[in-house]
């Protein structure tokens, strides 16, 4: 097994009670107070769990993530804060792609936990592939509804992968051990979907010909994902309902009572308050499946996913030898995806017949208006977007120092003379630096 790292960043010298958590974690411990080196062992070293210390004086904690981040794009960043500094903990996962943080002082259980707990969301990445901020708050949530027993409610258009998310929340769970059962209710006739889920008895109906359990059974100390829950007809909406009441159930035909020991997800591309407000949703019902709601996004909306997700089906669907031309993925970037992750591991599949070498190139994404030239104002975009957003990062900084170029080139890592040719390039785009003061 290849040696796993955890990065500790800390002005504090780390006790060895926390060592001896890390190491009983199967992690290599890493430890550093300056950022400069911090950004070392990212690049070398690929440290799957990086803990900030809030107590790092050398660039604001938000900003210190958000480098970090673009570091160590693999990582999963934790912030070590007091109960003083919550609302800057928030800010740093919403805004600077952290994914949890642990509150000062705290215990080695603790640790033990945070430590395991985002590690589980790692090992969900090579399904999710969650590496834009968005993705990762909500794997930040699912990660946390599973250590409870709550029923979880997914909602998402069509093809984001919201069975992919239960399925996760199921292995981040203690119930990973035990059966994960998926039920697609718009797959499954109405006048069979009774019988699938309850089960039923020799002779209960014209053709029940053997005893048969049904998937609440079968999934009984497990996971069930009631899939386009918004499909289920009143009446069994009703018996849902007294499942998650009773939390029993009976196969059709008898009337011997099972026990239930389930965690029930429901899942929907449509929003099911305003079914409720339709009538064709129980109200009771959707409170009872709505107590930890999360809402996966379109692939639209988490554009940091699309080339790892490509890159992803590419390794399931081909070989090593494969890979994308920079213009290729430019065009990628730019296409809206209405069918979300489904349509991205389509036209990857096609792409690998397509493709007359080892290179995919634009013509082989057959993507509508995949033309040269829309290629090339695509990647002129976002050139530009990416310039933007960088100019806009080292403004911020200088905003911070005041106007101080060698703390401002040391919180970027760069040298001050590649410092000085950036702010050139940002006068020229007529930003205003010498108005910094």
């Amino acid at each position: 097994m290849s040696q796993r790292y955890l990065l500790w960043i800390s002005e504090q010298q780390p006790t060895p009670e926390i060592q001896q958590v890390v190491f009983a974690e199967n992690f290599k411990f890493l430890h550093t107070n300056s950022i400069s080196d911090a950004v070392s062992h990212c690049l070398i070293s690929k440290p799957e769990l990086v803990f900030v210390d809030a107590d790092t004086q050398q660039l604001e904690l938000v900003e210190l993530v958000k480098l970090l981040r673009k570091t160590c794009p693999t990582s999963q960043i934790v912030t070590l804060v007091d109960s003083s500094q919550s609302e800057i903990a928030s800010k740093t996962i919403n805004t600077g792609g952290a994914v949890d943080y642990l509150l000062k002082p705290f215990f080695a259980e603790q640790l033990k936990k945070t430590i395991r707990n985002t590690d589980s969301m790692k090992h969900g990445f090579e399904d999710l592939i969650a590496v834009s901020t968005k993705s990762q708050q909500v794997l930040r949530l699912a990660n946390r509804a599973a250590h409870t027993s709550a029923g979880v409610l997914i909602t998402g258009e069509s093809g984001t992968g919201k069975e992919k998310l239960a399925h996760f929340i199921h292995k981040a769970s203690d119930r990973k051990d035990k059966p994960f059962i998926a039920v697609n209710c718009a797959a499954i006739p109405e006048n069979m979907l009774e019988a699938m889920l309850f089960g039923f008895n020799k002779g209960a109906f014209t053709g029940a010909v053997n005893t048969q359990p049904g998937k609440f059974e079968l999934a009984n100390g497990g996971t069930i994902l009631l899939d386009e829950i918004t499909e289920l007809p009143l009446d069994l909406q009703a018996k849902l309902l007294r499942v998650l009441q009773e939390r029993e159930v009976e196969r059709l035909g008898s009337h011997q009572k099972i026990n239930l020991d389930i965690r029930i997800i429901a899942a929907s591309n449509r929003v099911l308050r305003e079914q409720v407000e339709q009538g064709a949703f129980r109200e009771d019902l959707f409170y009872r499946l709505d107590v930890l709601p999360l809402s996966w996004p379109a692939l639209r909306d988490r554009v940091d996913d699309i080339i790892p997700l490509a890159r992803h089906f590419i390794k399931k669907y081909g070989s090593s030898e494969f890979h994308i031309s920079k213009q290729a993925e430019d065009v990628m970037l730019c296409y809206n995806w209405p069918g979300n992750v489904r349509e991205i591991e389509n036209v990857i599949q096609r792409a690998l017949v397509m493709a007359r070498g080892a290179e995919i190139q634009v013509e082989d994404l057959n993507l509508p208006q995949c033309s040269p030239a829309a290629a090339a104002y695509c990647a002129t975009q976002l050139k530009e977007n990416k310039k933007q957003a960088e100019f806009d990062y080292i403004y911020s900084l200088l905003s911070r120092f005041k106007g101080h170029r060698t703390q401002t080139a040391q919180a970027l890592g760069v040298t001050t003379r590649a410092l000085r040719y950036k702010i050139a390039a940002m006068r020229e785009c007529g930003i205003d630096i010498d108005a910094i003061a």
